[in-house]
């Protein structure tokens, strides 16, 4: 099963470029930089890496990306993310990446897309991995300041592909960036958001990214399982899932644990597995991932296939680049013997 899942062709959409910032690099980029970090090595540095919940993450994972300061940082970080994706046989994925953070630290925009966006073309002519972008505002900053970033990001949209909305969910549900949506929206941009689980409101708020927002996607969403009504509007509007089980596999139902890949399935939605913040997350990429997943939602080689073709048609591409990608996908399953 490792074999297959190595083997097969796979997308990613559910990627924070910050949350693959792993601590060889933060040395690294340290060093360049002139800052000095508080640990004495590599294994120190991943051993402060322990928290409880999303707060207890978040303060780690934000402290974590100070030392991305110039263009050549995020030219660094992404290409190494695409180059191990690359090396997963991921022949696609769409990265978040969390500019907030950076402009309020004193980086351009420009330092950040710039960066990013030449790391992406070479990544592609040297591993052939194609990717886009999108931004993510940070929901527990304040709106004015998310607003700020899409500003100034807009001269720049043609190389975004959509917005997305993360971060603290307590107390910051997605009407707040009402706004913010329907402007990126209207500049041509895809809509996406983040429901995580069992949060405050949780099934208020994934019905808001659904109806109000109408938004493209859900990032996480697995909350839904517990609402047999959001399941039906989900389906009417065939919305997809970006799942990551290593932080968000499981919600409770009445007292009763669910399995949110193997609950997402049986009820017929559009599932997919991604990676999440693999760097804080025990260095474990999508085919680690996937392994995990598999053996923990007893996962057939059918349904995974099912959602390697579910992640295809997340993408937001072209119809002929999304042909050309189940294509591939397809050839894999009947080398395996596997019914598509």
């Amino acid at each position: 099963m490792a074999r297959f899942i190595a083997e097969m062709p796979k997308a990613e959409f559910h990627v924070h470029l910050e949350g693959t910032l792993e601590a060889e690099m933060k040395f690294a980029l340290a060093r360049r930089n002139g800052l000095t970090l508080p640990y004495a090595d590599v294994a120190a540095m991943r051993r402060s890496y322990v928290y409880h919940d999303l707060p207890s993450f978040l303060a780690i994972y934000y402290d974590g990306m100070k030392v991305l300061l110039q263009e050549e940082d995020f030219y660094d970080l992404a290409h190494a993310y695409l180059a191990k994706a690359a090396s997963q046989n991921i022949l696609y994925a769409e990265m978040f990446f969390d500019p907030q953070e950076h402009l309020k630290r004193g980086v351009p925009m420009e330092a950040v897309i710039g960066g990013i966006t030449r790391a992406r073309a070479d990544a592609e002519k040297q591993f052939g991995i194609q990717s886009q972008l999108i931004l993510c505002f940070v929901r527990d900053l304040s709106a004015e300041s998310a607003m700020a970033a899409l500003d100034a990001a807009l001269p720049m949209k043609q190389h975004l592909v959509g917005v997305g909305l993360d971060s603290d969910e307590k107390g910051n549900p997605p009407a707040k960036f009402a706004a913010h949506f329907a402007k990126a929206r209207a500049a041509g941009l895809k809509v996406t958001a983040h429901c995580d689980v069992n949060q405050e409101n949780t099934l208020d708020h994934i019905r808001q990214a659904i109806v109000d927002l109408k938004v493209d996607r859900i990032d996480h969403g697995g909350n839904i399982l517990q609402s047999p009504e959001l399941i039906a509007l989900a389906k009417r509007r065939d919305l997809f899932f970006t799942v990551c089980p290593t932080f968000s596999g499981r919600v409770k139902s009445e007292g009763q644990p669910i399995d949110v890949v193997r609950g997402m399935l049986d009820q017929g939605l559009n599932v997919t597995i991604n990676s999440d913040d693999p760097a804080y997350m025990g260095s474990e990429y999508l085919n680690e991932v996937l392994v995990r997943a598999q053996a923990q939602s007893a996962l057939t080689q059918q349904e995974l296939v099912r959602i390697e073709r579910n992640a295809f048609n997340a993408a937001w591409i072209s119809e002929e680049r999304r042909k050309h990608f189940l294509g591939k996908l397809d050839s894999f399953a009947r080398t395996w013997d596997v019914e598509i």
